[in-house]
């Protein structure tokens, strides 16, 4: 199982990339559900940390193959 830091320092490394390399992405991170849960008593957990990281390299990656092909049309 993945530790909290671990999962936190890879959310933060990749919101950082999306920050300087995709600025035209990252303005749609706060549209990212950031309330990982449903229920606000609920405590965040490695599973959720887990979830929201996939969504964020799921948004990259599909970022990246929509972008590739219109700049290789310009």
């Amino acid at each position: 199982m993945e530790s909290l830091n671990k999962l936190m320092q890879e959310i933060i490394a990749i919101t950082t990339t999306i920050e300087t390399k995709y600025p035209e992405l990252y303005k749609y991170l706060s549209e990212t559900p950031l309330s990982i849960t449903g229920v606000k008593e609920k405590a965040i957990n490695t599973n959720d940390l887990k979830e929201y990281l996939a969504t964020l390299k799921s948004q990259l990656e599909h970022h990246i193959e929509t972008h590739k092909n219109k700049m290789k049309e310009s």
